[in-house]
């Protein structure tokens, strides 16, 4: 088979920028360690484009979630510095932990005892002090299965660090009750905006991960971070319509002029979703509005006040991520793990 022909459509990660976002998030911790959350594939900008550059920058602590994103960060970190954070469910996960030399994160009584059964050694522990999703619970955390594990880092996680309200007092509370009740060697509390919350949340590690890849949950942030992901796609088709005639599916828009559109390669199968119908790409600095519906594979644009661009050239799609969740409705979150792999192939 012949070489592929060049895509159409690209996800660009600015690694300088992210680089840039783990050091100002490092300093912003104090005397804290910023950890690297590393999940759904760096939050769907890619490990091998993202871990490096982490690694680079100064990062030695590496979050995932599942099991099955361990074996792409191992390509470019040592085991012992990954934690499992959905922990091990399983006889295969122990295992599995072992083989890989990662760190599992206990989130209830059944995995520490698993843990424990199958040899011990160094594990995570995670305590829901309010958020109610994985965690042991702070009626279990003097449980005598407790006192045997190894804790490398004793965690919690925030449930609404992005609001100034009552809940972020009451879980650092809680929170420091288990750290006079749990023995560990390091201790974490706060994720991206719980940085942005003051010294007392930050203890020994801070695991930021949205505003490594520049999200901006709290106004504390914006000075600091920077773009990372720029999503670009080319203009496939050019054509001009007439008064009357309508763009794409159920006809959502009418022409009430001559005007002449684009078709660019990009669409809700990349993770464009149809939220974005009405918002613009830009050229050059230049505005060129979307028309009609976002399909699956096409968006519209209209090209009528811009003669120099056709078939072959670059649009880029604003990806800011505060003013792109303002333009979608989506979180700053899901724009950038939605994205799909034509844009990372």
């Amino acid at each position: 088979m012949s070489e592929l022909p060049p895509a159409t459509l690209r996800l660009r990660v600015d690694a300088e920028a992210l680089a840039s976002n783990w050091r100002a998030l490092h300093e912003l911790s104090g005397e804290a360690y910023a950890g690297t959350a590393i999940k759904a594939d760096c939050y769907g900008l890619g490990v091998d484009a993202c871990v490096p550059a982490l690694v680079e920058a100064g990062a030695r602590d590496f979050f995932v979630a599942h099991w099955r994103e361990v074996p792409d960060a191992l390509e470019h970190v040592l085991g012992e510095r990954i934690s499992v954070l959905h922990g091990p469910l399983t006889e295969q996960d122990v295992a599995f932990a072992r083989e890989a030399g990662v760190r599992p994160t206990i989130n209830s009584l059944a995995q520490a005892r698993r843990w424990i059964e199958s040899g011990g050694g160094t594990c995570d522990l995670m305590v829901d002090t309010g958020i109610n999703r994985l965690g042991l619970s702070m009626s279990e955390i003097g449980d005598p299965i407790i006192a045997r594990l190894e804790i490398e880092i004793l965690m919690s996680h925030l449930a609404c660090a992005d609001e100034d309200g009552v809940m972020n007092a009451q879980q650092l509370q809680r929170f420091q009750a288990v750290v006079e009740t749990i023995p560990a060697r390091r201790t974490s509390l706060a994720n991206s905006a719980g940085i942005a919350l003051g010294s007392e949340y930050h203890f020994d590690v801070t695991r930021p991960g949205l505003s490594l890849y520049g999200g901006i949950q709290r106004p504390e942030l914006e000075p600091h971070i920077r773009q990372v992901a720029r999503i670009e796609a080319a203009i496939i088709q050019s054509r001009k319509i007439g008064a009357g005639d309508s763009v794409g599916y159920n006809a959502t828009f009418t022409a009430d002029r001559e005007m002449r559109i684009g078709v660019v390669s990009l669409g809700y199968a990349d993770g464009i979703l149809r939220g974005w119908a009405g918002s613009a790409f830009e050229k050059g600095g230049a505005s060129i509005p979307m028309l009609g519906k976002v399909s699956m594979d096409m968006i519209v644009v209209d090209l009528t006040d811009k003669p120099d661009l056709g078939e072959g050239d670059w649009l880029e799609l604003p990806y800011h991520l505060p003013d792109a969740a303002q333009h979608s409705g989506l979180s700053q979150y899901e724009l950038l793990t939605v994205l799909g792999t034509r844009l990372k192939a």
